[in-house]
């Protein structure tokens, strides 16, 4: 018996050593699949449970459990479970009575990050509504777009985005559009204030009958997302997406005894559904920024004792911007999960804060195929393994870089890209792997759709996003391709760019692209003009369009003027050699300017701006 003990016993080791020496992320891949499973059998179970069980009722249920948990800190505040159940159900009754909302209707939250954001959000929830989340940073046209294309008849906003409401107040009067403010008064005719409403109203829970045809079909959410062309567009998110996305952190082992951190703002579907609806389905508490801060970071970290930290590539880079300090790695943070970040800054990162494990992301708020880094392994967005090929069919295709265009054999079908070659991510459309589309543009949800991409009839989403997968099944992010790029950590549509731009007088034609800046993450606005005829390129006037039209991140920090646009075959404008030209005057002969943020206005472009541009004097 001892002997066949021993010899077994060896045998163990040896398996185990010839597994973990030819197959070392066997077990990773086995954890991570066994969690994935688990809370794949919650959805089924929430598809089929009736009544149906939302976000907001595991909320209500972690609200009933420990009503004194601290459930936000905020600037010094801490609001428990139970009082943001309270105050939810006072803000649901004052709408109730007087914007007259009911389910089915669908709200905008123009609102910051603040607890108000959250708890507005709850009262529309229970109420039986639909949220549009509106980012604070739009103004004008953008902010009108954004508002009147998922049919909302109410906006609520606070009283220091006042001014953006204001500025759009005629039209949204027109359009018979009522527009609430969380302050006790306001003076500006035709926006109402609902504070005092708010506290006089009954904190006693609503009735589970005022959402009663809520389904796990049903929209829970409009999210904006910068598309390949054109105006934001309002991707549509179902209660089965809330609860996809909410799922995220558990699969990252993030458990209801963690501290999330939020410092990436609500209106996007990182803070709000991975961060605040995560948080809720863990039942854990969170510490909400009005805004990142890199200075006050890790002191905020320490201060509430965060476990857990959210971050875009950006906020790595500049945590690792920061002067050194002796207690760098004096924290509690143990896990980071985000998108975005480079290999270098992630191996900086790792070196002065510590041993933290960074989950990196790969996934679109509309889309049907993402992928999680659950091996840390440094330099990639995640790795496929057999559970995902299931369930969740996807591929690479081969793709046209100057047609952009995905290349197709002699039957008219796409060809998958071989192993640890460069493709175009592509989703198939299933009815567990769907593509809802966005919220009143047909068109541009079409485009979105690819046919006949294996097989005639079938149909894939496409990400507009190129990735390499390697031999060992690791994933990695190699470019955005289309009319979209993406800095500081939000995507700008070029076109919409285009149409300002032409709004100054001077310019006749524009071709916004990003360009790549060392060391810094994404690309930076870029656009090439033409100018009207025995016109000269108006610094001031273009700086005036831009900045008061655009979010700071959309606006072209370079501007090339050329006598022409070289155009494509169909007329679409050629970028390609555009973004390889970049916007170092040393290599382009043509007028070149810089939008000077501290004379405000656009300067000529020279080698000195450059040189001050590489050396970080200038900040971008």
């Amino acid at each position: 018996m001892y002997i066949l003990f021993t010899v077994l016993a060896g045998l163990a080791l040896l398996a185990f050593t010839f597994v973990k020496t030819f197959f070392p992320y066997f077990g990773d891949d086995c954890s991570y699949i066994l969690r994935s499973l688990r809370l794949g059998m919650r959805l089924i179970r929430y598809k089929k449970i009736k009544p149906f069980y939302s976000i907001l009722d595991c909320f209500l249920d972690a609200a009933r459990r420990h009503p004194a948990k601290t459930f936000v800190h905020f600037e010094g505040q801490q609001f428990s479970y139970g009082e943001v159940d309270k105050q939810s159900n006072r803000v649901a009754r004052a709408l109730q009575a007087a914007a007259q909302l009911k389910e089915g209707n669908t709200a905008a939250l123009f609102l910051p990050n603040e607890p108000a954001f959250i708890w507005t959000w709850l009262a529309l929830a229970k109420l039986g509504c639909t949220a549009a989340l509106l980012n604070f940073n739009i103004r004008s046209k953008s902010l009108l777009h954004c508002f009147s294309c998922c049919g909302a008849k109410v906006i609520i906003t606070s009283t220091e985005l006042l001014d953006a409401v204001e500025e759009v107040l005629p039209v949204l009067r027109e359009q018979g559009i009522r527009v609430f403010l969380l302050s006790d008064s306001c003076s500006i005719q035709g926006i109402e204030s609902l504070s005092e409403q708010v506290s006089q109203a009954s904190d006693q829970p609503l009735s589970w009958d005022l959402r009663a045809n809520v389904s796990i079909r049903s929209t829970a959410l409009y999210i904006y997302t910068s598309g390949t062309t054109g105006l934001p567009k309002a991707a549509v998110v179902t209660h089965e997406r809330v609860w996809a996305a909410s799922f995220l952190q558990a699969a990252c082992e993030v458990t209801a005894d963690d501290i999330f951190y939020i410092n990436l703002p609500l209106y996007h579907s990182a803070g709000f559904l991975i961060g605040m609806a995560g948080a809720i389905e863990r039942g854990m508490t969170i510490v909400l920024r009005r805004k990142f801060s890199a200075s006050q970071f890790w002191d905020d970290c320490r201060k509430h004792n965060v476990t857990v930290m959210q971050y875009i590539g950006e906020t790595m880079r500049y945590l690792c911007n920061m002067p050194k300090k002796d207690n760098e790695k004096d924290h509690k943070v143990k896990l980071a999960i985000g998108n975005g970040v480079r290999k270098d800054i992630w191996t900086e990162f790792l070196n002065r804060f510590g041993d933290i494990k960074v989950r990196e992301l790969y996934a679109a708020t509309e889309g049907n195929i993402g992928f999680i880094n659950y091996t840390s392994k440094i330099g990639t967005v995640g790795r496929e393994n057999i559970l995902q090929k299931m369930f969740f069919p996807h591929a690479l295709i081969k793709f046209d870089i100057d047609t952009e265009e995905p290349v197709r054999n002699s039957e008219g079908l796409c060809i998958e890209a071989a192993r640890g070659e460069t493709g175009l991510l592509v989703g198939k459309i299933t009815q567990r792997s769907p593509f809802i589309g966005y919220a009143g543009n047909k068109q541009q949800t079409e485009k979105k759709r690819l046919r006949d991409v294996f097989k005639k009839g079938d149909l894939y989403f496409n990400t507009g996003d190129l990735l390499r997968i390697d031999e060992d099944n690791f994933v990695y992010f190699q470019d955005r391709v289309g009319d979209t790029f993406r800095w500081k950590g939000e995507n700008v549509a070029t076109s919409e760019v285009a149409d300002i731009l032409m709004m100054a007088h001077c310019i006749l034609e524009a071709n916004v692209y990003g360009v790549k800046v060392e060391g810094h993450e994404g690309r930076i606005g870029m656009a090439a003009v033409t100018l009207r005829e025995g016109e000269e390129f108006d610094c001031s006037d273009v700086y005036k369009q831009v900045v008061n039209y655009l979010p700071s991140y959309a606006r072209p920090r370079f501007i090339r003027c050329q006598p022409c646009l070289e155009m494509t075959g169909t007329f679409k404008m050629k970028k390609v050699k555009l973004v390889e030209d970049g916007f170092k005057p040393t290599h382009i002969k043509d007028p070149l300017y810089f939008l000077d943020t501290q004379k405000k206005t656009y300067v000529p472009l020279t080698e000195e701006i450059c040189e001050e541009i590489a050396s970080r004097k200038i900040n971008l």
